[in-house]
């Protein structure tokens, strides 16, 4: 298990990039046959992301919905992702099994979802956390002075609505 990081925390990842979020969402639990291997392709996908991140992959962060896992992921750009989804073997082989073998059946869904994110249009924070999502696709700063607030992260002005509690 990961330690946290105690304090206040938020991300800086310099330039645009793209937020992906892709998702099973399992109909039929009893339908092992049909979503386990939806899944280990999956991490087949991400195994070879995660080892050639010159394919424009930053991170992924995971979640499990009450229906199935979900993944958030972080791209350099659209392009790159596109590249990916339209001539990655692994990703093309997986899509076709899906359509050919799951699809059909109604027992198991499938989901995703796109954001093109602007340079600078972006604001999160991590408060006693490991460094997780956006912070670590790119880095993990202090939430202070500019970056103390949501309005200052985005490049506004205001004052904290309550005072920053100190480091522990």
């Amino acid at each position: 298990m990961r330690t946290f990081i105690p304090g206040r925390y938020t991300a800086d990842l310099e330039g645009p990039f793209v937020v992906f979020v892709i998702g099973l969402h399992v109909n039929s639990w009893l339908a092992v046959n049909q979503w386990l291997p939806v899944v280990k392709a999956m991490n087949g996908m991400l195994r070879e992301l995660y080892q050639n991140k010159e394919l424009g992959f930053l991170d992924a962060a995971f979640l499990m919905g009450s229906r199935g896992p979900v993944q958030i992921q972080y791209w350099r750009s659209f392009e790159q992702l596109e590249q990916y989804a339209r001539g990655g073997e692994l990703h093309l082989s997986a899509w076709r099994d899906f359509n050919q073998k799951v699809a059909k059946s109604g027992k198991v869904g499938f989901f995703h979802e796109t954001y093109l994110v602007e340079a600078g249009k972006y604001e999160c924070m991590y408060v006693n956390m490991p460094v997780y999502g956006l912070a670590k696709a790119g880095q993990h700063v202090p939430a202070v002075g500019k970056r103390e607030t949501a309005r200052r992260r985005l490049g506004g002005e205001n004052a904290p609505a309550v005072p920053t509690p100190d480091a522990p």
